[in-house]
């Protein structure tokens, strides 16, 4: 990751014993403990998930602050390099199988279990109901019992289009920045690294409005049946995502101006780009897959 090398850069440098690891997962405990009783409607369960939240982060800083100290100060040699690779390339590969999942619960639904909810067998006991996706039929709830209430479905046009123009815009600004650094021109990287984050926001924002639209106007909600569950969990995880990648941008942008980085060493920046450009290909899927059909 890093930029320069001051004395000899180790064959493979290997850090000594470190709190983080076990620190990480003190606070990560908190925010597990946290969200569960917050869910079964502890009181105290938001301040755990808040203070485990906070300590987790806290950690985090430090040891990315220390990790960025080894770099800058030329303990990573081409082995620690191709390291970072294969395990941004692994994590990348496990938030595929994530969102894998997701679609594939989508696709399931729609496919199998809504169609099944509908055949002859269960014609005697839901005689009236209409085993179509809602996004099909308008009025369809895909609830045979009628224990959802009616919601309008979320369409293409037009806030979804301007996101999938705004991500879009995002990984030709950031392969602009990306070729600036390759090139030497660091004030030009800058300059359309931060118009990356700002797209990034941009989009965060319009989602936003997308929900408040969904829930007011439209009655879609978190509970509104499968549709319901498989829409928010899908935008709202990839919205997530999105959010991440923006904190990733950030730093990077920031450590750019700092001097960090060179035009041959900076695999910084091209994690952080690869996890872009990640997010940018699920929203496609997204965009398809839920907006328009």
């Amino acid at each position: 990751m890093s930029a320069t090398t001051h004395g000899t850069t180790p064959y493979y440098y290997v850090p000594g014993l470190s709190r983080h690891p076990a620190m990480a997962a003190f606070g990560l405990f908190f925010v597990i403990l946290g969200a569960g009783q917050w869910i079964n409607g502890v009181d105290w369960g938001p301040w755990s998930l808040a203070f485990g939240l906070a300590w987790w982060l806290v950690v985090l800083y430090q040891w990315f602050r220390d990790a960025v100290h080894e770099s800058e100060s030329g303990l990573y040699s081409r082995k620690i390099d191709v390291s970072f690779r294969w395990s941004m390339s692994w994590f990348i590969f496990s938030e595929v199988m994530f969102f894998g999942a997701f679609f594939t619960a989508l696709w399931w639904a729609r496919a199998h279990s809504v169609p099944a909810l509908g055949n002859l067998e269960n014609a005697l006991i839901w005689p009236n109901f209409q085993a179509v996706w809602p996004s099909v039929q308008p009025g369809a709830t895909a609830s045979p019992a009628g224990i959802v209430e009616p919601f309008q479905t979320v369409g293409p046009f037009w806030l979804p289009t301007i996101n999938t123009a705004l991500l879009l815009t995002s990984g030709v600004t950031l392969t602009i920045a990306h070729h600036a650094l390759q090139d030497d021109n660091r004030t030009k990287a800058i300059a359309f690294m931060w118009l990356t984050v700002l797209l990034g926001a941009t989009f965060l924002l319009v989602q936003g409005y997308e929900y408040v639209h969904a829930y007011t106007d439209l009655n879609l909600k978190l509970n509104s049946g499968i549709f319901g569950s498989t829409f928010f969990m899908l935008t709202g995880f990839h919205g997530l995502h999105v959010f991440i990648g923006m904190l990733m941008l950030i730093v990077i942008t920031l450590r750019l101006q700092k001097g960090h980085f060179t035009k041959d060493r900076h695999f910084g920046f091209e994690g952080a780009a690869w996890y872009w450009h990640f997010v940018d290909v699920v929203w496609l899927f997204l965009y398809v897959l839920v907006y328009w059909m």
